[in-house]
Order: structure tokens, then C-alpha cells, then sequence
């Protein structure tokens, strides 16, 4: 079944305005208007045969005219339904996984945790598409936006401690550069998944998680365990904190699109198509009759 909505339904206010200058209409004209209180009654009853005076004319256009606004407010609340070809926008929403492969990571205990974590992440993905970034002293692309999402998960598998050659951990170089695939693939919102041991998080990383922010996406983190630091960066990031354990957690949350988040900022019609300025035709064939000239 078709789904209907709409837009902008604030404009419906404005129905029970048009209402009430319906009634004070009927109640003025009823008496065409304050003609009968200036004139002479025989001289408006000459007028009247006539023809000079419309006793119905003045209301006709009057409701037409309320009519063609009810319409018109009708077209800015934007019936709409629900396109069908949604989901072939395609660059709508994305993840970038940013892997930590510094030693502090891949040669602690908790590597292999933090490798089941991001697979559990991508395989909840189902047709988001999905970029993977790997750092330790320096960030590298492994894997640019795909929808293999499956090689993906393969990739980052493979990572380990000779990844990268780059010793140190710099998670702001990672993050920086996930924000530049998620701008080059032209995504509206989306999701950054930082995974790492915590070390290296400061005001560098602080700074980068608040540009992914404002493009629209968030940034969550996966670590061993919650500490401060990482609590402090998905905060900044518009994100959450996932620890061992949580595999669960994260896939439902991965698993959710973007959809609402665009929708709620300036990017409905594309997922709704707005049909109100259909009803503006029909409003300017009411108005017409106000603009027809009297001969004779």
C-alpha cells in the first residue's frame, strides 16, 4: 500500500482561519455588504433591475477566492508519498571503518576482540556501502567505498602488525581521512567507526571527530573497554562508545540508516515526492473568475 504524508503540515493552521473568514463572508454579504445602508431603497431597487447590482457576485468571488487559499495551503503542507526508488540513492549513507593497526594494538590481548567487533559491524551493514582506513603512525586507505561489503570483512582480517609501517598511533591522521572519503564519495550522512585500543586520543583526534560531526555523519568508537577518553570523542562525534562484549549492540546500530537523520534535515524529497504543486493549478482556475471584466 502507497504511504502518504506530509511535508510541511503546519500549513493546516491555516484551515480553520479560512474557515472562519467563510462565516464572517456569509454573515457580511447577506446583506450586500453596505450598500443597503447608503443608498435609497428605490434607487437600489432600479439598480437592481437593471442589473447593476449583483446580489450574489460579491459572495461567488469571495468563496472562490477562500477556496483557491484552501487549496493553496493544501499545496504548501505537501501531500506526498513514498518514492519507490528511494534506495537507488546510493551515496546517501556510508561507513568508514578506521582500524587501529599501531604494536600497542595488534600485539595486545585484545586484537582478535577488536577484529571480531568490526567484522560483526560490517556484516550488519546489509547495502550500506562501507570504505575501510587503517593508521598507526600514518593513515592509509585499505579499501575505498564498496558495496562488497564481504571483501571488506576479508581485508580487515588481514590486517595486522606489519600493516603499516609507520610506527606511533595517531588516530587523528585516520579520522581526518575518513571524513575525506566520506566527502569525495559525496556522502550526506553516514557513519565513522573508529576501532582501537584508545591510545593516541587527544585534542588532535577531539578536533577531527568534531568535522566528521558537522558534515552530517557520526563517529562512534570500539574499544576494549569504556574509558573517559573514548566517551569524550563519540561525544564530540555525535556517536557512542561499544566495548568487548557488545557485538550486539553494534550491529543494530550500524544496521539503522541514515534515512532518518536525512529526513530530518533538508533532504525529504528524496525520499517523498511532493505533489502539492499540483493543487496550485486548480486554485489559479478558481481565481480566474476574479479577473473576468464586466462589458455592457
Amino acid at each position: 500500500m502507497m504511504e502518504v504524508g506530509l511535508l510541511r503540515p503546519q500549513w493546516l493552521l491555516a484551515l480553520p482561519l479560512l474557515v472562519v473568514a467563510v462565516l464572517m463572508l456569509r454573515r457580511r454579504l447577506a446583506r450586500l455588504g453596505d450598500w443597503e445602508q447608503v443608498i435609497d431603497p428605490q434607487m437600489l431597487a432600479a439598480m437592481r433591475m437593471l442589473g447593476r447590482v449583483e446580489q450574489t457576485g460579491g459572495e461567488t468571488r469571495g468563496m472562490l477566492a477562500l477556496a483557491a487559499a484552501a487549496l493553496v495551503a493544501l499545496a504548501l503542507a505537501g501531500p506526498a508519498t513514498e518514492r519507490r526508488d528511494a534506495a537507488v540513492y546510493r551515496n546517501l549513507d556510508g561507513v568508514v571503518f578506521v582500524l587501529d593497526a599501531s604494536p600497542s594494538a595488534t600485539g595486545s590481548a585484545d586484537w582478535t576482540e577488536l577484529q571480531t567487533l568490526g567484522r560483526f559491524g560490517v556484516a550488519a551493514l546489509q547495502s550500506r556501502p562501507a570504505a575501510l582506513v587503517v593508521y598507526a603512525g600514518d593513515a592509509y586507505l585499505a579499501t575505498d567505498m564498496t558495496a562488497d561489503t564481504r571483501q571488506l570483512g576479508l581485508t580487515m582480517s588481514l590486517v595486522g602488525a606489519d600493516t603499516v609501517p609507520d610506527p606511533g598511533s595517531r588516530p587523528e591522521l585516520g579520522l581526518a581521512l575518513a571524513g575525506r572519503v566520506l566527502q569525495e564519495a559525496e556522502v550526506l550522512a553516514g557513519d565513522v567507526l573508529l576501532i582501537s585500543d584508545g591510545e593516541g586520543i587527544g585534542p588532535a583526534a577531539l578536533s577531527a571527530a568534531a568535522g566528521i560531526a558537522a558534515r552530517g555523519a557520526r563517529l562512534s568508537v570500539v574499544v576494549p573497554q569504556v574509558s573517559s577518553q573514548a566517551e569524550t570523542l563519540a561525544r564530540t562525534g555525535n556517536g557512542r562508545v561499544f566495548a568487548a562484549g557488545q557485538s550486539e549492540d553494534l550491529s543494530e546500530f550500524l544496521a539503522a540508516s541514515a534515512r532518518e537523520r536525512l529526513e530530518k534535515q533538508d533532504y525529504p524529497l528524496l525520499f517523498w515526492a511532493d505533489w502539492g504543486r499540483f493543487l496550485l493549478l486548480p486554485a489559479l482556475l478558481l481565481m480566474l473568475p476574479m479577473f473576468a471584466r464586466r462589458t455592457g
